[in-house]
This record gives structure tokens, sequence and C-alpha cells, in this order.
């Protein structure tokens, strides 16, 4: 039985790339039910503050960050994990190079 690529075990820090000043996003999976995206984030770039209607894990990846929930900042590295409650505003701010998994519950 031959294994489908989505089975097979990957490294999420090696499924996105930095870009110079940018922000670069693949989309991992994506259901009816949610999707995983990760996120590449040059030092200083940032996702501005705005609000989901679905819940959401950020998990760090890379690097460091500042994560502004409901206008609190939280500075969060490699292996933590913070969630976004759903309706409340967010943003995110890249301290250094910084890479992320973004999981959306549906």
């Amino acid at each position: 039985m031959e294994i489908d690529q989505e089975q097979k075990p990957f490294v999420p820090a090696s499924m996105v790339d930095y870009a110079p000043q940018g922000i670069v996003s693949r989309v991992i999976l994506r259901r009816p039910n949610g999707s995983v995206t990760l996120f590449a984030f040059d030092a200083g770039q940032e996702l501005s503050e705005h609000t989901a209607p679905f819940e959401a894990l950020l998990s760090v990846v890379e690097g460091r960050a500042t994560v502004f929930i409901d206008r609190r900042e939280y500075v969060v590295g490699s292996g933590e994990t913070v969630r976004l409650p759903a309706g409340i505003p967010h943003a995110v701010r890249a301290n250094e190079p910084f890479k992320m998994m973004l999981t959306m519950v549906r």
C-alpha cells in the first residue's frame, strides 16, 4: 500500500520560506470544519488587528513574536501556542524572523 503525501510526516519549519520584508503563507490542510496554514514573517512584519469568526490556535514553529489579543501583549517563542478566541481583536508582529502554524476551527 502506497502512503499518500498527506499522510507522510513533515517538519513545519521546512514547508514555508522567509521573504525579505514580507509574509509568506502556505495552506497545509483545508476542510469544511477548519484549516491549517503555515506563515513565515520577516523581522518587523505584522498582521494588523482584525477579528475572525472562528477560534484559532497560533503555534510558534520558529523565532519570537508579539501576539496582541484584545489589546493585551503576549511574547511567544518556539514551541509555544496561544488561543485566539472568535470575535476578539488580535494581531501578530514578528520580533525576529518568525514562523507559525495557524489552526482555524469552525
